[in-house]
C-alpha cells in the first residue's frame, strides 16, 4: 500500500462525493433494465443475474485513512458487495446536529482518523469494483452503544425506542431523511453502488409493533430508490415479527434452518424473493471478564470446515451471503455496547470478532480458507491478489509519569437532595462522580441506587472502599462507616449501555432502560443520604500538560505517594515513532499495552483508544498509525485504580490475548 497514494485517492473520493452532479441520460431507444432488482430466485444488477458475495464492514469502526485498504482486501477475498451499519449516535450526537464529516465546502474534516462521511466511504468501495447494502438502523445492534442511538433520546419525554411511539418516530424520520439526502447520489439507479437498504434490524427479536416498522418502510420508500429487506432470525416466531409487507424478507445465523424457515413462514408473494443469509457469523464478539476467552479460529479446524461447509451450501445454490464481520474494526473510546443478562455483559474495545480481517486490517487464515472457497464460485481471473501484510510496530516499554489526579479535574458540581442519572446531566459516555459529606453518623451497606449502573468505585476521606460492579450477578457488597463531616465519593463508569434485547431473553426490556450513574437513593445500612455534588466526566479528551500544572491547594491529590486505595490519576509520557511524514502509517500500527495497569483508558495525541482492563481477554489496544506521528507523540492513560508512582506500556507488533482474575472481586 502507497500512503501518499492512497491519501490522494481518498481526497479525490471525498470531492466527487461532495460535487457529483448527474446530468440527465440521453433518451433510451428501449426500456432499460431497472438497476438492481429481484425476482423469486434472483437478483438482478442491470439486467444481469447477481448472487450477492458480501461482508460486513462499518465505517465509523475504522480510520478514514485505512477505507481504501480493508475494501481493497474484501474485492480481493472475492467479496463483490460491503455491507455496513450507519451509527445515528455519531452523526447526530445532539439533537439537531449532523456530524457528517464534512466541511462547508465538501471536503472531509476527519482524513486521518475517524469519519462519518459514509458517502466517501460509499464512493471508495465502488472504485474497489463493490457495490454496497445500507443498514441505517435507526437501530442497528452491532455490540454498540444503545444499539447505535445516540443518548439524548433517553431525556425526551414520552420516549419509546423501537416503537411505534410519535416522539420515536419523529426524531427517526429526521435521522432516516438527513441520511438519505447525504447518499442520495451514490445509488445504484444515479451511477452509484448503493444497491439495497434495510429496514430496521432484526426487529423480530425484538417486537411485533408491526406500525412501527411499516412507518420506517415508508420514509425509506420516500427518501430511497433501491429496494428494501428486512433481516431477522431464521425461525418463525422472529420472521412473523420482523416482516414488513411489500419487503423482502432474509435470514441471519445459520443458513441450512434459516433458509428453510424462511420459505415455510414468510408467505405473502410480497415479501418473497432469493434467499440470502444477511448475518452469516464469521465468529462472535469479546465481553470482558475473568473468565471470559477471546473469539478466535486459530486452533479450531473444526469451525472453519464448517465455515466452508455453509458457504459451499449457500453459493453452490447461488443464493446470497454478507460474512458478518468481514472486518471488524475496533470500538474506540466509550462505544461498546453490552447485553443485559441480570447483570452486564459489556463487550470489549476490540472489535476483533475473530474476522478474517483482524482488527488491524491483516489478513488471516480465515481470509485465505474462505477466500479460497468463494473462488470456486466466480469467473476466473475476476479477483484481485491481496496485498501482502505490513508489519507493524514495536515501541519498546517506556514509562509514564503521574500528570494530575482525575479528581483534581473536576468542572463545577450540580447540587442535588437526590442523585441525577448521567441523562439528567446531559451527559453521555465517560464516569461520573457523587460526593456526600455526611452530616449524621451512619454505618452499612452501601446500595448505590436501584442497582449499579454499572461500576461504582467507593471512596471514603479519598481513600478506596471497594468496587460495586455491574458486570457480576452478584456484585461485591462494600460496607462504609461514616462520621459527620466525612465525604463519600462515588464514581461511576458507563461500561456502555445495552444494545440488544430479544423476548426470549427472560429478563425486563433492557433497551429501555439506557440511564447511567445512580438512578434512586443511596443507602448506608437502612439511611438514606441526602445532598449531593456531582460532577460530570465525559473524558472526551484527556486534560493538558498546561491545564494540569496550576499550583497545588491543600485538596489536591498528592502525586508523590501513590499507593493502592488512591483515587484515580492520569499519567503522562511522550515517545518517538521513527520514519517521517512519507510513511505508511500501516507500518506504524501497534497494539499498545499496559502491563501493570488494572482499569483505565489511553489517549494518544489526544485521541481515545478505549478501554484496557486487567480482567481480559482484551490486555493490549489497536494503536492505528493514522493516530501517530514521527517524534514526539503524546500518550496520557488514566488509571482507576493506581498503586504507584509510575506507570508502563510499550508497543506489541504482535497481540497477545489472556485472562487474569478481578482484583476487586471475590466469589
Amino acid at each position: 500500500m502507497h500512503w501518499s497514494r492512497n491519501f490522494a485517492a481518498f481526497l479525490a473520493a471525498v470531492l466527487t462525493s461532495a460535487s457529483l452532479s448527474v446530468s440527465a441520460p440521453p433518451a433510451p431507444t428501449s426500456t432499460p433494465a431497472p438497476a438492481f432488482t429481484y425476482d423469486r430466485t434472483s437478483f438482478y444488477l442491470h439486467g444481469a443475474p447477481y448472487v450477492i458475495i458480501g461482508g460486513q464492514m462499518d465505517p465509523q469502526r475504522t480510520p478514514a485513512a485505512y477505507w481504501r485498504d480493508r475494501l481493497a482486501k474484501a474485492r480481493a477475498m472475492g467479496l463483490n458487495t460491503i455491507f455496513s451499519y450507519v451509527y445515528w449516535n455519531l452523526l447526530e450526537p445532539s439533537p439537531g446536529e449532523w456530524k457528517n464529516g464534512r466541511d462547508e465546502k465538501g471536503g472531509s474534516e476527519h482524513v486521518s482518523g475517524l469519519s462519518n462521511d459514509i458517502r466517501a466511504f460509499f464512493r471508495i468501495a465502488q472504485e474497489e469494483g463493490l457495490n454496497v447494502v445500507l443498514r441505517p438502523g435507526p437501530y442497528i445492534c452491532g455490540e454498540r452503544e444503545w444499539g447505535g442511538f445516540p443518548a439524548w433520546l433517553a431525556q425526551v419525554p414520552g420516549m419509546r425506542v423501537r416503537s411505534s411511539n410519535q416522539q420515536f418516530m419523529a426524531a427517526a424520520e429526521k435521522y432516516l431523511v438527513r441520511l438519505a439526502a447525504d447518499l442520495k447520489d451514490v445509488q445504484v439507479t444515479r451511477g452509484g453502488p448503493l444497491l439495497m437498504v434495510q429496514v430496521e434490524n432484526e426487529y423480530g427479536s425484538y417486537g411485533e409493533d408491526h406500525v412501527y416498522t411499516t412507518g420506517l418502510r415508508d420514509i425509506l420508500r420516500a427518501n430511497f430508490d433501491v429496494p428494501l429487506y428486512t433481516n431477522d432470525g431464521g425461525v418463525d416466531w422472529t420472521l412473523a415479527g420482523g416482516e414488513v409487507d411489500g419487503v423482502l424478507a432474509e435470514i441471519d445465523g445459520d443458513p441450512w434452518s434459516g433458509f428453510a424457515a424462511r420459505e415455510k413462514y414468510i408467505t405473502r408473494e410480497s415479501e418473497l424473493g432469493p434467499l440470502m443469509d444477511g448475518e452469516y457469523y464469521t465468529l462472535a464478539p469479546d465481553f470482558w471478564g475473568a473468565d471470559n476467552v477471546h473469539n478466535t479460529t486459530v486452533g479450531r479446524p473444526g469451525q472453519i470446515a464448517q465455515f466452508v461447509t455453509d458457504l459451499d451450501y449457500v453459493l453452490g445454490a447461488n443464493n446470497s451471503i454478507s460474512l458478518y464481520m468481514f472486518h471488524g474494526g475496533t470500538n474506540f473510546g466509550f462505544s461498546n455496547g453490552a447485553i443485559w443478562k441480570n447483570f452486564t455483559a459489556s463487550f470489549t474495545t476490540s472489535y476483533d470478532y475473530g474476522s478474517p480481517l483482524d482488527e488491524s486490517g491483516r489478513t488471516n487464515e480465515l481470509y485465505f480458507t474462505l477466500r479460497d472457497t468463494i473462488l470456486k464460485y466466480v469467473p476466473n481471473d475476476t479477483v484481485p491478489e491481496p496485498a501482502e501484510n505490513l508489519p507493524r510496530l514495536e515501541i519498546p516499554r517506556f514509562e509514564l509519569k503521574p500528570m494530575v489526579g482525575l479528581f483534581d479535574t473536576l468542572n463545577e458540581a450540580k447540587s442535588s437532595e437526590t442523585p441525577l442519572t448521567m441523562e439528567q446531566l446531559g451527559q453521555a459516555y465517560g464516569l461520573i462522580l457523587y460526593e456526600h459529606t455526611a452530616t449524621a453518623a451512619v454505618s452499612g451497606t452501601l446500595q448505590p441506587g436501584d442497582r449499579a449502573r454499572d461500576r461504582v468505585i467507593v471512596y471514603v476521606n479519598g481513600v478506596k472502599k471497594g468496587v460495586i460492579d455491574s458486570t457480576y450477578s452478584r456484585p461485591a457488597q462494600v460496607s462504609v462507616s461514616l462520621s459527620r463531616g466525612d465525604k463519600l465519593q462515588l464514581l461511576v463508569e458507563n461500561l456502555g449501555r445495552v444494545d440488544y434485547w430479544s423476548r426470549e431473553s427472560g429478563t425486563f426490556v433492557a433497551l429501555e432502560d439506557p440511564y447511567k450513574g445512580i438512578r434512586g437513593d443511596v443507602t448506608v445500612g437502612s439511611d438514606v443520604l441526602s445532598g449531593w455534588s456531582i460532577h460530570s466526566l465525559p473524558l472526551d479528551l484527556p486534560p493538558s500538560p498546561s491545564s494540569s500544572s496550576s499550583s497545588r491547594t491543600p485538596s489536591q491529590q498528592n502525586l508523590d505517594t501513590i499507593e493502592a486505595g488512591s483515587p484515580p490519576v492520569f499519567y503522562r509520557a511522550t515517545f518517538d515513532a521513527g520514519g517521517d511524514d512519507s510513511t505508511d502509517p500501516a507500518l506504524r500500527d501497534t497494539f499498545l499495552a499496559v502491563p501493570d495497569g488494572v482499569k483505565g483508558n489511553v489517549w494518544v495525541n489526544r485521541f481515545n483508544l478505549g478501554r484496557y482492563w486487567i480482567i481480559g481477554p482484551q490486555q493490549s489496544l489497536y494503536l492505528p498509525g493514522t493516530v501517530l506521528k514521527p517524534v514526539g507523540n503524546d500518550v496520557v492513560v488514566l488509571e482507576l485504580e493506581p498503586h504507584a508512582d509510575s506507570l508502563a506500556v510499550f508497543g506489541a507488533a504482535e497481540r497477545e490475548w489472556g485472562n487474569h482474575p478481578d482484583p476487586d472481586y471475590n466469589a
